[in-house]
């Protein structure tokens, strides 16, 4: 678990690190696109974060190498080469796409590509394991049809979602963090080394992600653009695709006690297949919503638009944190769920929580206006918009504003008054001697 830690801090410390440089070449390079009517941003905002996110990747991957436990991987396995290969063909497309906005189509090409050359290179599915069937064996096309398919819908659903600050980087990372919990727990627990490189894969993937949150989160001074979130979209495909199409159910069983067992112990990472991931089935859902959108309108399944759900949030009156927030909610509410089903399927506290949970999202949806109040005690520690004498502090500011003028006029009539009254005394007095 340390060699693990340490990679992800290089990956998040390098990525954050270069976030920054990244934005002042972006801005020199002119990669900051004028507002569009889908935006949500106010202000030209530089892109091609990605780069900062690709180095930080690059960086986890040379630390793994040279640490005792982690360069096991790369001697037994091929995954960690086929990963870079193909993380470096999106990258680039990515970025090109950033600076010269590239055609939808021509991007979709360059994803199969990406795609295929991780295949070539041994990242694919071999079999498909079926709750109550058993694992089915795939022949090659099958599995490289299927391995392509995943990646694709993977990168497209991140893409699909990255359209608030800090919305794609934090999903990811939510989905990441429950991936890499599952992996290290089927490695460890059952000693099962083909779950290495997804483990592996996912703390590299939080690294890159909680590098980039601090620079992306509301209001963003950089976005990951296509560089980025086809980056992280194509790395979580990796590691799903590691750890499902490449650990045998045989090798469960021996702990499970039968083969159907230990499939149904693994469903919850054999659902990305069909959704196409379950810890991102948020994503996925706007990702089916959008191509059923668009297509019913008779427009392209890759036209922008903004009827996604992180839109419809600001739309019935959510802050744009608080939409940001609410998809976290659901994206780590699905994810880690999904991950306690697979540690304990039988428990119905499980299912209770889950519920409980659920209805206080819905709560939540329903009620944009409300603005929690943090507790007295907590005034100190939370940000200024939870502390409960704002509204009574702005209210008395007004207040003063308002009695400021009228005060004014006051003071200036009694202030006249009284000169009057001075300047009349040796008037008086005068008149006095006079007489």
């Amino acid at each position: 678990m340390r060699e693990y830690l340490l990679t992800l801090c290089i990956t998040a410390a390098v990525t954050y690190l270069l976030t920054g440089p990244v934005r002042k070449f972006a801005i020199v390079a002119g990669a900051m696109p004028e507002i569009r009517a889908r935006d949500v941003h106010r202000e030209p905002t530089p892109r091609l974060g990605g780069i900062a996110m690709f180095f930080g990747l690059c960086a986890g991957l040379l630390v793994a190498d040279h640490l005792t436990n982690l360069s096991e991987v790369f001697e037994k396995s091929n995954e960690p080469r086929a990963l870079l290969s193909g993380a470096a063909l999106i990258w680039l497309i990515g970025v090109l796409d950033d600076k010269f906005e590239i055609d939808a189509l021509i991007k979709l090409g360059g994803q199969m590509i990406a795609a295929g050359v991780m295949v070539m290179q041994g990242l694919t599915i071999l079999w498909l394991p079926i709750p109550s069937v058993g694992s089915v064996a795939l022949t090659q096309w099958q599995g490289t049809l299927l391995t392509v398919a995943l990646v694709v819908i993977t990168i497209n659903a991140v893409n699909f979602v990255d359209g608030l600050d800090g919305l794609a980087a934090g999903m990811v990372c939510i989905a990441a963090a429950a991936f890499f919990l599952y992996a290290y727990r089927i490695w460890y627990s059952y000693g099962i080394e083909a779950a290495a490189p997804a483990t592996l894969f996912s703390a590299i993937l939080m690294g890159m992600c909680i590098g980039f949150l601090p620079h992306n989160m509301h209001p963003a001074r950089i976005f990951m653009g296509d560089s980025g979130s086809m980056l992280i979209g194509l790395v979580l495909a990796a590691g799903a695709i590691s750890i499902t199409g490449q650990i045998d159910p045989d090798a469960l069983k021996l702990f499970a006690g039968s083969e159907k067992a230990a499939v149904h112990q693994t469903v919850p990472v054999y659902i990305p297949l069909l959704l196409p991931l379950t810890i991102i089935a948020v994503p996925a859902a706007d990702l089916i919503s959008a191509i059923v959108r668009r297509t019913w309108r008779g427009q392209s399944p890759f036209a922008a638009d903004r009827g996604h759900l992180h839109h419809r949030l600001l739309e019935i009156g959510h802050s744009h944190s608080r939409a940001v927030w609410i998809m976290y909610f659901w994206s780590a509410l699905i994810a880690f769920g999904s991950l306690a089903y697979s540690v304990n399927s039988a428990s119905m506290w499980i299912v209770l929580g889950v519920v409980f949970l659920s209805a206080i999202g819905l709560v939540l949806l329903l009620l944009p206006r409300f603005t929690p109040r943090a507790p007295m005690w907590a005034q100190h520690i939370v940000p200024p918009r939870y502390r409960r004498h704002r509204r009574a502090a702005a209210a008395e500011c007004v207040e003063v504003e308002q009695r400021a003028p009228v005060a004014v006029g006051v003071a200036g009539v009694n202030g006249a008054t009284a000169l009057s009254a001075r300047s009349s005394v040796p008037e008086r007095r005068k008149a006095e001697t006079s007489r």
